[in-house]
């Protein structure tokens, strides 16, 4: 059976053009799975970013929790508490005032920052113990509502 050569372009023409069709996605399918993508991180995102900013805190505690011990173990050898002018250095890097000093107390060469790399605090006499341990959280300042102070 022969098919004549026009009625071949025909079939051809009808079966690249179907090939089109099926090649690639509609706008609608496009916009669909847009909408479902921002669906899920608008309902993922806020708690992977609150998730994220409570292992920083949780992170502080540890790094303070550390700090304490090493200020217990410099109270053993001195007999005190490094002063709040000495500070959190008067345990990587002796005093002059510290008399039995068996330093460096942390295995660090200086002392760390809090996760949002500032200063630790330390004030001794504490408010309710020997001496206070804290951070000023994400936003720097004494004071704020996100001051992050060791757990006694």
């Amino acid at each position: 059976m022969r098919i004549s050569c026009s009625r071949q372009r025909r079939i051809a023409h009808r079966m690249s053009r179907n090939r089109l069709r099926r090649g690639g996605f509609t706008l609608v399918e496009m916009l669909v799975v847009l909408a479902i993508l921002g669906l899920v991180v608008g309902l993922v995102g806020p708690r992977v970013l609150n998730y994220l900013s409570d292992s920083k805190v949780k992170a502080a505690q540890i790094q303070m929790e550390n700090l304490a011990s090493a200020l217990d173990l410099y109270y053993l050898d001195n007999g005190r508490y490094p002063s709040s002018e000495e500070g959190l250095g008067a345990l990587v890097q002796r005093p002059a005032s510290a008399g039995a000093w068996n330093g460096p107390y942390l295995k660090t060469s200086g002392v760390p920052k809090d996760p949002w790399g500032h200063e630790y605090l330390y004030r001794t006499p504490g408010q309710s113990a020997p001496y206070d341990i804290g951070s000023l959280g994400p936003d720097g300042r004494e004071g704020g509502s996100s001051t992050v102070s060791r757990k006694k």
